[in-house]
């Protein structure tokens, strides 16, 4: 893990929310076997931080694969955040209202693509109402930016590095799933997906990193879930959105 924090206050991005290189993104989803009464887009449109603008992890992904979340190539990436405002040179500051469910694969993604200024705010769009920030429901207008990919290959690992990694234990592989799921004792959500694990692989629900407001546990708490842990780790789930968390925490 890079050193620094990742996480921004509330009350930090009331002082610095016009500064003019500043951009703000909900990343709120729900996943469809959640069967949740909206959609993120359709939260983001009710309600959201001004001059937010929706990225969506269900549009912003590779094509000509039925496996969900795919990272896409860096061209297709460049231009769909360009078109949100987000470019070179830009603070992107990244939130959703769905404990960090989206907003950690975000944070994830622009590093993966070589944008390292990536925060996300901690406890979200909660915590921006606690810290009585105003609300919008008018999209922003996004003047388009510039944005240079540069894939970073060491946040990124494939079936054959993680089964390598397995084997040799090279690795702490790191499943964010539900215990239930992880001990197969629980059905995937996702037709035709058996449940069980990556051999050698260890369970952090990422629920268990979250605290009831919806804030990141302190690092020593995030240390207690996982005292055997040592680097370098790779964060495994369903469909990588929840080992983003992980990413983020661990």
């Amino acid at each position: 893990m890079e050193t620094g924090d990742p996480l921004v206050t509330a009350g930090w991005l009331k002082q610095n929310l016009n500064a003019p290189d500043i951009r703000v993104v909900d990343a709120t989803y729900y996943a469809p076997f959640l069967k949740a009464e909206k959609t993120g887009r359709e939260d983001w449109a009710e309600a959201h931080i001004p001059g937010a603008v929706h990225f969506d992890i269900d549009a912003i992904k590779a094509g000509g694969t039925d496996l969900p979340h795919m990272l896409p190539d860096p061209i297709m990436f460049s231009s769909r955040v360009r078109k949100l405002g987000i470019g070179d040179g830009n603070r992107v500051i990244v939130y959703d209202n769905n404990n960090f469910c989206a907003a950690a694969r975000v944070w994830w993604m622009l590093r993966v693509m070589g944008h390292d200024d990536v925060k996300v705010l901690d406890g979200g769009l909660a915590a921006w109402k606690a810290e009585g920030g105003e609300l919008e429901d008018m999209p922003p207008v996004a003047v388009e930016r510039h944005f240079t990919a540069r894939v970073r290959s060491d946040l990124l690992k494939d079936t054959a590095q993680v089964a390598a990694a397995s084997e040799s234990g090279s690795h702490t592989i790191v499943d964010a799933r539900a215990t239930g799921r992880f001990t197969a004792e629980a059905p995937e959500p996702r037709e035709g997906l058996p449940s069980g694990h990556i051999p050698g692989s260890v369970n952090a629900p990422s629920a268990n990193l979250i605290n009831p407001d919806g804030t990141l546990k302190t690092v020593s708490e995030l240390q207690d879930l996982l005292p055997n842990h040592r680097a370098p780790t790779i964060t495994t789930c369903g469909s990588g959105v929840t080992a983003a968390i992980l990413a983020l925490g661990f």
